[in-house]
């Protein structure tokens, strides 16, 4: 692959074979943002089609604008392009683009992450964005069988009221949500923040998950974990600055889904190879690889899966590992989650 593969003949042969047996090993994933899977390409046949302005004139200037140092530089180019999304069918070819992706990396099981307060504050209603999005999801089951859930995210930078209206307009699409989250600008915006919609949501049957520890301090992980009552914490990566909330992580079984490249990008580590993902697993922690906002970062899930696994020499029983928490860690209900961790083990 560009980029990692290097002027040995030997080294190259080995990337290569790396690179198929990540291919083959069945995955969830559980870490994506529906729109940040938005392809410069479709952003822009989206724009024409829904006579939308962009900021940047052409793909090649979209591009070059990813060049992130921080979570707030991502998400000012990001909430540019969602923009864009607009009808019910824009939300479905969205989704259908990244499930096409998603199929070809032999991803099984998919829970995905979707931002209603950008599109609803835009005029989009509720029910166009979950219509849309499981429109596509129910063709990719039926073409693919390829599994997937919907999980819906509040925005942290807004207020917990507005987080309650939008958990209020949800109701009457309950049964095309499985859970809730946070995400978007996490300094300044603790989990804390949000402590009666979660106690709401998990009222109403929601799961419940939430960005902590990525920029935020290892105390967000507390309070996600202790006032949110989280059953995964997405990004997680700080929680090796305090040793008893490690300890914690793992006596109470609380999964960490990983996104290397995002990482990277956003100057969370300088480098792969000063990513401590290989110290997590090692410690013992329930951890995932996932690809996050892959169109903005350079690669969907087996790409992070690989640069991980060059950059800290993973071990192929360390992918195993890692590929099969995913299922492990996910919603789905044991008999379907027995099935897909058979057929990871027969694949392997």
């Amino acid at each position: 692959m560009a980029g990692i593969v290097k002027n040995d003949g030997i080294l190259i042969m080995h990337n290569n074979q790396l690179e198929i047996f990540i291919q083959k090993i069945p995955k969830a994933e559980l870490h994506v943002h529906i729109e940040g899977t938005l392809e410069p390409e479709l952003m822009f046949r989206l724009a024409e089609r829904n006579g939308i302005k962009l900021k940047y004139p052409s793909v090649d200037e979209l591009r070059s604008a990813y060049k992130f140092h921080n979570l707030q530089s991502f998400l000012d180019v990001y909430y540019e392009g969602t923009k864009v999304l607009i009808t019910e069918q824009d939300f479905y070819d969205l989704t259908w683009s990244y499930l096409k992706k998603r199929h070809l990396e032999n991803i099984l099981h998919a829970e995905i992450f979707f931002d209603p307060q950008i599109h609803t504050s835009r005029g989009v209603k509720f029910e166009t964005i979950v219509n849309g999005i499981t429109r596509a999801l129910h063709k990719g089951e039926e073409r693919f069988n390829l599994s997937s859930k919907l999980i819906m995210c509040f925005l942290r930078h807004l207020s917990e009221k507005s987080a309650l209206k939008t958990l209020e307009e949800s109701i009457s699409c309950r049964d095309k949500i499985i859970g809730i989250g946070i995400d978007s600008a996490e300094l300044g915006n603790p989990p804390s923040k949000f402590t009666e919609v979660f106690k709401r949501a998990i009222s109403l049957g929601y799961l419940p998950v939430a960005h902590a520890g990525e920029e935020g301090p290892p105390e967000y992980i507390w309070e996600a974990i202790d006032k949110l009552k989280v059953l995964r914490v997405d990004h997680g990566v700080r929680c090796l600055e305090d040793k008893l909330l490690v300890k914690e992580l793992i006596k109470r079984k609380i999964p960490l889904t990983i996104c290397p490249l995002s990482n990277i990008k956003l100057g969370v580590f300088k480098s792969m190879k000063e990513h401590n993902l290989k110290k997590l697993l090692n410690e013992g922690l329930i951890i995932t690889i996932n690809s996050d906002d892959p169109a903005y970062f350079g690669g969907y899930i087996n790409e992070n899966f690989l640069e991980m696994a060059l950059a800290l020499d993973l071990s192929k029983e360390e992918i195993h590992i890692i590929a099969k928490n995913s299922f492990e860690a996910s919603f789905l209900e044991q008999k379907q989650k027995n099935k897909m961790i058979d057929i990871f083990r027969a694949a392997i």
